[in-house]
């Protein structure tokens, strides 16, 4: 009987050591199930973590991964660095010139060729391709490039709305949340800009031109910094802009020198690309009669700038350059 009681009373002892470990476990493991929760509510938490099909705008239904590793999106840097995310590799044209003001976030990821060459993409091994336009799939390129990975082409026109384009790149990439905080913050500080313009200068002209060695060019009013120029922060649209704008498809038109001696800009942008001052450029006879010139406010940047692109983060850096030297 004692035997009996004294194995009875150390198994009573050894379930109850039992259970209370249990119970000390079961308290823990809920602790650190929500820590890794936390860590990762957007990739297993939430309905979007999986695969999802998109419509893009020539209509086709992509299956776009559910977090995309390796992203190709050609000429759409500026949205993707927007958005903390590193391509696989970084639009150039002629000899590796890429976009030179994105070069802070993207200096290891190297260049393909603009024109996406089907080898070179295939040797990138991307999960997901986002197209910049229609005519980058032109003919059987679509199917080409479909096969390599999922395709997803933004936008129907050569030149899309780039705040639309920034939320759609977002949408496909799962990151609308923080796309609409990208957009948010720079319409903000394009207000505030806009404003401190306004009560300093006033209802002024402005015009950006692109000189290389051979010519001059004026931006689209609608388009990359004339966008910027005119719709963000107020500057008033030249006559000239507003005619070769009427007919003009790309972002720069050729500035014939007849019409850049009628310019009626009160500032003037200059992409410089001559490989010579600013000084030098504007002692021409022809630039004699311009406001900006007479006026000394003529401002020059380096092709490395982000004068020639647009997004928020080479609109920013816009704004940026029209503040430090108009408001000095």
């Amino acid at each position: 009987m004692n035997r009996n009681a004294k194995h009875s009373m150390a198994f009573i002892l050894l379930l109850s050591f039992t259970l209370l470990l249990s119970a000390c476990s079961g308290s823990s493991t809920p602790a650190t199930t929500d820590g890794a929760s936390q860590g990762n509510n957007n990739t297993s938490a939430e309905p979007t973590s999986q695969e999802r099909v998109l419509k893009d705008a020539l209509g086709h239904e992509v299956k776009v991964p559910a977090q995309p590793q390796r992203v190709l999106a050609s000429y759409l840097e500026d949205h993707l660095v927007a958005l903390g995310v590193k391509p696989v590799a970084q639009w150039s044209v002629g000899k590796n010139s890429v976009q030179a003001y994105l070069q802070k976030e993207l200096k290891d990821v190297p260049a393909i060729a603009s024109d996406l060459p089907f080898e070179a993409v295939l040797n990138f091994k991307p999960d997901l391709i986002i197209m910049d336009s229609a005519s980058m799939v032109e003919g059987d390129k679509y199917d080409q490039y479909s096969k390599i990975a999922p395709t997803y082409v933004v936008g129907s026109n050569m030149n899309n709305d780039w705040r639309q384009e920034l939320l759609t790149v977002g949408e496909v990439l799962n990151k609308s949340s923080e796309a609409k905080q990208a957009l948010s913050e720079y319409d903000k500080k394009a207000a505030e800009a806009k404003a401190k313009l306004s009560q300093t200068v006033g209802q002024k002209t402005a015009a950006a031109l692109w000189v290389t060695d051979k010519n001059v060019y004026v931006v689209n009013q609608n388009l990359s910094s004339g966008d910027v120029l005119y719709k963000d922060l107020g500057f008033k649209i030249p006559q000239v802009v507003q005619e070769i704008s009427k007919t003009a498809k790309a972002n720069w038109s050729n500035l014939s020198l007849e019409k850049l001696a009628e310019l009626d800009a009160d500032y003037i942008f200059i992409v410089n690309s001559k490989k010579v001052s600013k000084d030098e450029i504007i002692k021409d006879p022809v630039w004699a009669g311009i406001p900006a010139v007479k006026e000394g406010h003529v401002y020059d940047f380096g092709k490395d700038s982000s004068w020639l692109y647009t997004g928020t983060i080479a609109n920013s850096q816009m704004i940026d350059d029209v503040l430090k030297n108009v408001m000095k």
